[in-house]
Order: structure tokens, then C-alpha cells, then sequence
């Protein structure tokens, strides 16, 4: 039987326990999970700031991980479908407030939506920083 590659994608900013739970949970639907990490310029236009940490802390956070086998740089949303195909993944595991988004690449790989810890957001653990500081 050939190795099962799952695949995931996240920006992994203020690294907290919700992330490592769904890198766990990715990681036992299959032998090898690859991580793909947003890039700065991805989050900017995505979220509408840059993150605290930059890509090059955010990749080193992923990859030293046990359960991470191979982190890459997501720079498009549009490009999942050929991330999925260079790295072979197998699963896409995305976060269930994706629910039904990455439908659209069930004809290459089986797409997992895994629901988000909850209480555990990092734009929440960002506002809880700033109020403290007023």
C-alpha cells in the first residue's frame, strides 16, 4: 500500500493550541503531512495586515513540529489545486469555516473539513494583547 500524503494550509500566526490540535488531527488521516504556511503577502491581501510573526518564523514554528513532514510556502489561494498535485497529497485538510470552499478539488484529492478548537482564535488572542495594553 503506497504512503497516504495529506495536506494542510494556514498562516499559523501566534502559534497557539488550536493549531497544533488540527496539525495532530491532519496528521492521523494519513503517513506524511505537508504544510503549506501563507505568505506575508498572502495574509495582507487576505486578512487586511501583515502577521506578527514573519513567513521565515512562521515556516521555522511549523516545521519543527514532530507531526509536520514538510512545510512550503502558500503564495495564491487559487494555485491549492497545484499544491495538491506537486506534493501529492492525497487529503485536504482544511479548517470547517471552509466548509464546502475546497469542493472544488474533490476530483484530485479527498477534501476533510475538521472543526476549529473552539474559543481559540488568533485575531481574538491579537485583540486580547492589544486591550491590555490600553
Amino acid at each position: 500500500m503506497s504512503e497516504r500524503t495529506v495536506i494542510t494550509f494556514g498562516t499559523f500566526d501566534v502559534f497557539h493550541v488550536g493549531h497544533i490540535r488540527v496539525l495532530q488531527r491532519a496528521a492521523a488521516l494519513g503517513d506524511r503531512l505537508v504544510v503549506g504556511v501563507s505568505a506575508d503577502a498572502l495574509n495582507l491581501a487576505k486578512k487586511g495586515r501583515a502577521p506578527v510573526y514573519s513567513q521565515e518564523e512562521r515556516m521555522e514554528i511549523v516545521a519543527s513540529l514532530r507531526v509536520v513532514d514538510e512545510v512550503f510556502v502558500e503564495e495564491s489561494l487559487e494555485q491549492k489545486r497545484d499544491y495538491i498535485i506537486e506534493h501529492g497529497a492525497d487529503v485536504l485538510v482544511m479548517g470547517d469555516d471552509w466548509t464546502g470552499k475546497f469542493d472544488w478539488v474533490s476530483d484530485v484529492c479527498e477534501v476533510v473539513y475538521l472543526p476549529r478548537t473552539p474559543s481559540v482564535s488568533t485575531t481574538g488572542i491579537i485583540e486580547h494583547i492589544a486591550s491590555l495594553g490600553s
